[in-house]
């Protein structure tokens, strides 16, 4: 299994913006030091929680500061977006990674972001396709482009002039794109099928609880059969909110603090989501209604928290509920405390992973 990096930071709405960001640099690049596989961050233009307002933005300070994670949007939320500017921004991001680019998108679901840009009330489904659908094209194609669509005209023609180079969308440097990853955030999702039907892999939400993630395997395998490819769990990627301290009660503590950055991140979540009508997303059951869904109880079933010899018990027996993933994404929180966070980060690479990956080498071997 491999260990990657996952954040949609959400800090104390007071902080310092530019303390945030630096923290969030250094987290990058901690992973990086420490070998996680890749890093992907969300982006939200309309939150002072959730404030890296540019995914792609943000990536380009990471050019120079680390050297072999992949680094990607997770995710850029395309109906916010003209597809032009999608895929010559992504193309030069690629280009200036030397190829270290994973392409994760989605229809965005911050419902302020949605309303500032005029979208809220649409079909942001439709537009996500549409976009995605224009941006792979134009990676296709070269000039003169006309491509028509519901919400975007992109037509390069009047001004097309090839001998100055005049009128070119740029391509990326992966061809024919970048892996494209999908974040699902639904049970039993229909996006988790679309998406392997068109050959992108799936992200499964660290807010989701275990048997609505264990619901994108199917679906999964719903869409590799359309497509006829084999379905391989070599290619599903889930994130999960996790603490590891080297004491268990300072783990704990850490990790259960009302006033912490655990607690705090699935308060915002829970917050926005219920208030979306998403309550759905947090519940056990299907018939789990709606008032038994607390905040302590989200909690609870979704922090992952303890030594490493703890937490990797928890992560096996989490694996062994919802089947045999690749890459276990590590849910990025705000550093409350540095070092805590910073020896979090440390002792899952260190400690944790060998003993996950021994444990799953050995089951292996006994099949």
């Amino acid at each position: 299994m491999q260990l990657g990096f996952f954040t949609m930071p959400i800090h104390p709405v007071g902080k310092d913006w530019r303390q945030s960001l630096r923290e969030d640099r250094e987290a990058f690049i901690l992973a990086d030091a420490l070998g996680y596989s890749v890093g992907l961050c969300g982006e939200h233009a309309t939150d002072r929680a959730e404030n890296i307002t540019s995914t792609a933005m943000f990536l380009a300070t990471l050019i120079d500061a680390t050297r072999t994670i992949k680094l990607g949007t997770g995710t850029l939320n395309l109906p916010n977006s003209h597809p032009v500017a999608v895929a010559s921004q992504i193309a030069m991001l690629d280009h200036l990674l030397g190829g270290r680019f994973v392409f994760g998108i989605s229809p965005g679901g911050l419902l302020s972001d949605a309303e500032a840009f005029g979208n809220l009330d649409a079909d942001r489904n439709a537009m996500f396709l549409e976009c995605i659908d224009a941006v792979l094209k134009i990676w296709q194609s070269d000039p003169p482009y006309n491509i028509r669509g519901r919400y975007w005209t992109i037509a390069v023609e009047r001004q097309f002039m090839p001998e100055i180079g005049q009128g070119y969308i740029a391509k990326p440097l992966q061809r024919p794109h970048p892996p494209i990853l999908v974040t699902a955030v639904a049970p039993f999702s229909k996006g988790v099928t679309e998406a392997a039907a068109r050959g992108w892999e799936p992200v499964s939400a660290n807010f989701l609880m275990p048997n609505w993630v264990k619901s994108h395997w199917p679906k999964y395998v719903e869409g590799c059969l359309r497509a006829g490819r084999k379905a391989d769990p070599a290619n599903w990627t889930v994130a999960k909110s996790i603490f590891v301290a080297d004491d268990e009660k300072i783990a704990r503590a850490y990790a259960t603090d009302a006033n912490g950055p655990c607690r705090n991140y699935y308060r915002s979540l829970f917050i926005k989501l219920t208030r979306g009508g998403r309550t759905d997303l947090f519940k056990a059951h299907i018939g789990e209604p709606d008032a038994a869904v607390t905040l302590d109880k989200v909690c609870e079933r979704l922090i992952i928290h303890g030594t490493p010899n703890s937490v990797a018990d928890q992560l096996l027996a989490f694996r062994e509920e919802v089947g045999d993933f690749d890459t276990l994404l590590y849910a990025g929180k705000d550093w409350k405390d540095r070092e805590l966070g910073r020896r979090s980060m440390i002792l899952m690479a260190e400690k944790v992973m060998p003993q996950l990956n021994a444990a799953i080498g050995a089951e292996k071997i006994a099949r």
